[in-house]
């Protein structure tokens, strides 16, 4: 005898055990970008031939750069597939690059001989979440790979 489960459709019982679509988004982001810091870590390590404790210290800008863009570049293309648009990508984008410069000043000026990606990442970490507190609305809606518009807009919505 097959065992049947009664499927209730309310609102408040579909989403029970789930994520919210901001801590979804959330998580997803966060993951991608560990992800890409990691590969692009290992490629720049192989290709410099360091540990990343000696690169941070001999290369501290190409360090802070490296972290920088192998957090970015990934996270930005998905959003991308993820239905966010490109304005949401580009300010997402900027939120996690423009938190690099204090910490490269701090290498160009001498004030610390090492690249200090910890902070860096941490502060990125928190624009992050500023942002997407800033547009929780946007964050808060369940992405899909659909088209939408530069706004991140669904231009497929009848």
């Amino acid at each position: 005898m097959a065992h049947t489960r009664s499927v209730d459709t309310g609102a408040g019982s579909r989403h029970r055990g789930k994520l919210s679509p901001f801590a979804r988004h959330f998580v997803q982001m966060g993951a991608v970008m560990f992800a890409g810091m990691v590969v692009s870590a290992t490629v720049f390590l192989f290709t410099v031939g360091m540990t990343w404790d000696e690169a941070t210290v001999e290369r501290p800008v190409a360090s802070l750069l490296v972290i920088a863009a192998g957090m970015t570049l990934p996270m930005a293309a998905w959003m991308l597939h993820r239905g966010m648009g490109v304005r949401n990508s580009v300010e997402m984008a900027a939120a996690m690059t423009v938190p690099v410069l204090p910490f490269l000043f701090l290498v160009w000026f001498d004030v610390t001989k090492s690249a200090l990606c910890g902070g860096y990442c941490i502060v990125a970490l928190v624009a992050m979440i500023g942002l997407m507190m800033y547009r929780r609305s946007e964050y808060s809606m369940e992405m899909h790979s659909d088209h939408r518009d530069e706004h991140g807009s669904n231009t497929d919505a009848a």
